[in-house]
């Protein structure tokens, strides 16, 4: 079930990412929303270096090769979320509208159904998963 239940998140992700483009919210000329932008694209471009290719699924599957607990994994546990929620509400902000909210929380949403399916089948495959939980956060240090 947790791995239709993030097919199902992905698309919501992706949809909602696609949705702010096409409605004019997603890119901008803004300065502080490029710099945060180009943060997401560092960050997304550290965890997926860290990770490496291993690991590339539509589904939450973890995979063979032990937890990865190096790289920006060191402070969050889901970095490439977090650079792909960053991304799109900078372009959120900077294009404030009902319609870009809504597509910003269905982002937020995705991302958050995709964690916690990852964190529960990851949680089965590496039982280290649940002290390494406890010594960092899910994708906004000191917040969350």
């Amino acid at each position: 079930m947790s791995r239709v239940l993030s097919q199902v998140a992905l698309l919501i992700m992706a949809a909602a990412l696609i949705g702010l483009y096409k409605v004019g919210s997603l890119l901008s000329w803004n300065p502080i929303a490029i710099a945060l932008q180009l943060i997401a694209v560092g960050l997304m471009g550290w965890a997926r270096l860290t990770f490496k290719w291993r690991s590339f699924h539509a589904s939450a599957d973890p995979t063979a090769g032990g937890l990865v607990t190096t790289g920006p994994y060191r402070f969050i546990r889901h970095p490439i979320y977090a650079a792909a929620c960053l991304f799109g509400w900078a372009g959120v902000v900077v294009h404030w509208s009902t319609l870009s909210v809504v597509l910003g929380a269905a982002l937020i949403v995705g991302s958050l159904v995709r964690m916690l399916c990852e964190e529960r089948l990851v949680m089965q495959k590496y039982p280290q998963y649940r002290d390494y939980a406890t010594s960092t956060w899910r994708m906004i240090p000191y917040l969350f």
